[in-house]
This record gives structure tokens, C-alpha cells and sequence, in this order.
């Protein structure tokens, strides 16, 4: 009685942890993604993931950096533009990660904190939005079960 109600517990929590919207079938993995440049581990993951899949993720093209320096930091802000040939854009937003090794032992011991977001460039619509934070191999996890879920399954008999 007393491992079940723990585990309700456990479930109840891992689970609060995540909000998911997901349309179901809306993306096809044969288009163009864009992602922004850059970013702690998410941001890097979430591209990998995708090139996994097979997806083609573009950065866009740098057209202007402007590089300025004060007391001890460094900043620069990168012009740049959405390729036509992007059909998705994905936007990950994240906090810095944090070591976590009461947690996240056996799941890659990095926390992760983030908001993403996937739209559809042609029509406009939002078709993917997660705010979430995670250990690091649970979140990969999710992302591709995610992916599952999203992907046309007949998109070659569609074109």
C-alpha cells in the first residue's frame, strides 16, 4: 500500500513537470526545419534529434554581426534570415542547465528547464508547444516520442 501510494506520488510529479500540445499527424519529415543558431543543451539536442530522423534542419544565413565589448563581458547579435525552403520553424527557449546528481543519475545527471514551440510556416499554425524541465535522457525521450506522434504517416503517398 504504502510503495503504491509513493508511486502515485512519483507519477503525479514527473508528470507536473511537463505541458505537451501536440497535433497529431501535422508535420512531414520530408520538409525543411528551421532552429536557431546556438543554445545550451536543448537547443543543440533537439537539432541533433531531428538529423537523427532524418529531418534537414537549417540555421538560416548569417547576413550581420555586430560585436561589442564592456567591462568583462562580450556581446554580439547575429542578423540573419528564415530560408523560403523552411517549412517548420522550431523555437527552444531554455534556462541554463543545472548538475543534478540526486536526481538525474541514471539520466544523463543534466536538468534541463525549457519551452519549444513548432509552427508551420505555410499556414501559419502552431502545431507543437512544450513547456517543460527534465533530466536530460528522459527529455530525449519525449522528444522523439513526440516526433512520433507528429509525423504524417502516409506522407509519401501523399506527394
Amino acid at each position: 500500500m504504502k510503495v503504491a501510494a509513493v508511486g502515485t506520488i512519483l507519477i503525479l510529479l514527473l508528470t507536473g513537470c511537463n505541458s505537451v500540445y501536440v497535433k497529431p499527424e501535422s508535420i512531414d519529415p520530408t520538409q525543411t526545419f528551421y532552429a536557431d543558431r546556438g543554445g545550451y543543451s536543448m537547443r543543440k539536442s533537439i537539432k541533433q534529434k531531428m538529423e537523427e530522423r532524418g529531418y534537414t534542419v537549417v540555421v538560416g544565413e548569417a547576413t550581420e554581426t555586430i560585436e561589442w565589448s564592456e567591462s568583462e563581458t562580450d556581446s554580439e547579435i547575429d542578423t540573419y534570415y528564415i530560408p523560403k525552403s523552411a517549412r517548420y520553424i522550431v523555437k527552444v527557449k531554455e534556462r541554463n542547465e543545472y548538475f543534478n546528481p540526486i536526481w538525474c543519475p541514471l539520466n544523463g545527471f543534466w536538468w534541463w528547464r525549457f519551452n519549444v514551440s513548432i509552427a508551420d510556416q505555410i499556414t501559419g499554425e502552431e502545431l507543437m508547444t512544450w513547456r517543460g524541465r527534465a533530466c536530460q535522457n528522459t527529455a530525449l525521450r519525449m522528444i522523439d516520442d513526440i516526433f512520433d506522434e507528429m509525423e504524417i504517416k502516409n506522407y509519401e503517398q501523399d506527394n
